[in-house]
């Protein structure tokens, strides 16, 4: 009897707490965006789009920018079938922001010239290109590092220092779960997303005394023509690895980063899964609030159990299919 008193005080601590924590994220008030202006990268599909959409519903003045002109112009369509306002107003600049930085800076100054000064930035442009560590070309290696951090980087090094200077200012860094750890086949890509988590932790570090709020969101597998065309370098254990977890909608996800972007908190996920890995691999990140650091506090002892047993699943996985491609390669050698 007593164990079982114990459990039931165990479980009601622990319901209290997520009481808590809920109604102290709740309590949170959001930041407006109406007539303010906010600039998405990689605006043109997937969550950039979605986001751009859902400032253009809140009201927001919208830039977006990405390389594809026609598909940039569509976004500019669509959100002027969804305008909020008479005075609202929607542009796009197509843009290699992972080129030079000159460039970039130039052309976001134009944009600040026409829509006004960058409240927001929500940096989404991104790309992946998987495949075992050693089989990724030296060239892929770059272009993924300029499209996904440098893109990230100089977007951000430009409009940073003027928010400070305002004193306000919302950033969004768009990541992934691959941010959290490294997987199979996710070498190099994991690299960059690594970086921009980083970045992000320093930039949100340096730049709360001023004003402005940094949001890390790191996305899962989302339903985006960029996790198409993801799929098609993936190795067999990357896609069994990953496969588990099924695909967000864009639109769910691009709802929750903004949310929390507009509340300030630093981290935005969505699911289950996501939170754990998160949590798991983020204990230093700056989580807001008291009881949120001590939900975590209470669950990392058990949640570090799950871990080592995503681990042992990963590994056999891997096993799995190196049996699999030697069986093969024996079978074609007696065949010959």
């Amino acid at each position: 009897m007593e164990l079982s008193w114990e459990i039931v005080l165990c479980v009601a601590i622990a319901v209290l707490v997520h009481v808590l924590v809920y109604l102290f994220v709740m309590a949170k008030k959001p930041k407006s965006i109406v007539g303010r202006h906010v600039v998405v990268t990689g605006g043109s599909k997937g969550i950039g789009l979605c986001l751009a959409v859902e400032c253009a519903m809140k009201g927001a003045n919208v830039t977006v920018i990405a390389r594809d002109e026609k598909m940039l112009s569509g976004a500019v369509a669509l959100m002027e079938v969804i305008r909020q306002r008479p005075d609202q107003k929607f542009q796009f600049r197509s843009l290699d922001i992972g080129g030079d930085y000159d460039q970039v800076a130039k052309v976001l100054g134009e944009i600040e010239d026409s829509f006004g000064p960058i409240y927001t930035l929500i940096n989404c442009a991104g790309m992946a290109i998987c495949g075992v560590f050693e089989e990724v070309s030296v060239q892929d290696v770059h272009k993924l590092m300029n499209v996904n951090f440098f893109g990230t980087y100089n977007c951000t090094r430009y409009v940073l220092p003027k928010m400070k200077k305002a004193g306000d200012g919302i950033i969004v860094i768009t990541a992934s779960q691959a941010a959290m750890f490294g997987i199979y086949g996710y070498g190099p890509y994991s690299a960059t997303k690594y970086a921009l988590r980083a970045m992000a932790e320093t930039i949100a570090m340096e730049s709360r005394e001023h004003g402005v709020s940094v949001t890390l969101a790191m996305p899962c597998d989302t339903n985006t023509p960029g996790f198409e065309e993801e799929e098609k370098s993936k190795p067999r254990e990357t896609k069994i690895i990953s496969g588990g977890g099924g695909l967000i909608e864009p639109e769910v996800m691009a709802k929750a980063i903004l949310k929390d972007a507009l509340k300030g908190n630093f981290t935005s996920t969505v699911g289950a899964e996501s939170w754990v890995i998160t949590t798991l691999g983020g204990a230093l990140l700056p989580w807001d609030g008291f009881f949120t650091n001590l939900l975590h506090a209470m669950v990392l002892g058990p949640l570090r159990l799950i871990s080592y047993a995503l681990h042992k699943y990963f590994n056999s996985v891997i096993r799995k299919c190196a049996r699999e491609d030697k069986a093969k390669v024996g079978s074609k050698v007696e065949t010959k």
